[in-house]
C-alpha cells in the first residue's frame, strides 16, 4: 500500500494561460509535453472516501485513511489536506482491467487527462528541490496541474501528493507547498475548491 498526504483544488474550464506558464517556468525542471491519458472511474455518489479507477492496464483503489485539517500557503492559498492509502491491481496477462469491459456500464465514467506533473525532493535540512520523475527517493512530493474533460464538460486541477517516512510526510507537502506557491500570486485557491477525486467526480457529473 502506498501512503500519502494530499491537497487538490478544482476549478471548471480550461487551466488558464497565466496558470499553465507559471507551472512550466516556475515549477517544471525543463519544459516538456505533458501525460495525456484517460482513466475510467466508477462512480459512487455520496462516497467521497474511496475512489476506485483503471488506469493503462491496472485497477487502483484509493481509501481516505484521515481528514488532517486546513493548511494555508501565504493569504491566496488553502486548501483541505488528506491522508490516502493506495492499493494496485495488476494481471500480467493484459486480460484484466480493460477499460472496453466496463464502458458500457453506466456507474463507470472516462475522464480524460493532459497531465503536467513535477517531483519534489525534501532533503533533510527541509529544503526542496526538483528532481527527475523516476528517481527512488523517498521524502518527496509531486505537484501536478492537470487538465480533465468528462465529454465536454472541462476542468481543471492542481494538486499536491507527498509521501515519505510517517514522521515526514505532511511537512514534505508543507515545504514543497510554501516552496512553490512563493511564486504565484495572481490566482486564489480556495478551501471551498479543495476536495479529493470521487467529490469532483459528482460535481462533475452532476453539471
Amino acid at each position: 500500500m502506498i501512503i500519502t498526504n494530499e491537497i487538490r483544488w478544482f476549478h471548471p474550464g480550461k487551466i488558464p494561460k497565466e496558470v499553465r506558464l507559471w507551472f512550466e517556468q516556475n515549477c517544471l525542471i525543463k519544459p516538456s509535453p505533458p501525460e495525456e491519458r484517460t482513466d475510467v472511474y466508477l462512480y459512487s455518489p455520496g462516497c467521497d472516501f474511496l475512489g476506485i479507477k483503471l488506469r493503462q492496464g491496472r485497477l487502483e483503489v484509493k481509501w481516505c485513511q484521515a481528514e488532517l485539517g486546513v493548511v494555508r500557503f501565504g493569504e491566496l492559498i488553502e486548501g483541505n489536506a488528506e491522508k490516502w492509502g493506495k492499493w494496485l491491481c495488476e494481471d500480467s496477462t493484459g486480460e484484466s482491467f480493460q477499460p472496453e469491459t466496463v464502458l458500457t456500464k453506466p456507474s463507470w465514467i472516462s475522464v480524460h487527462k493532459v497531465r503536467y506533473a513535477q517531483l519534489y525532493q525534501v532533503l533533510p535540512d527541509l529544503s526542496a528541490q526538483r528532481v527527475p520523475a523516476n528517481e527512488g527517493i523517498k521524502n518527496a512530493c509531486s505537484v501536478e496541474l492537470t487538465q480533465l474533460a468528462i465529454d465536454d464538460n472541462d476542468w481543471w486541477s492542481l494538486a499536491l501528493e507527498a509521501r515519505g517516512d510517517d514522521t515526514r510526510v505532511m511537512d514534505n507537502l508543507q515545504i514543497t507547498g510554501s516552496l512553490i506557491f512563493d511564486t504565484i500570486d495572481f490566482v486564489q485557491l480556495l478551501r471551498k475548491n479543495s476536495y479529493p477525486y470521487p467529490k469532483w467526480l459528482q460535481l462533475a457529473t452532476d453539471i
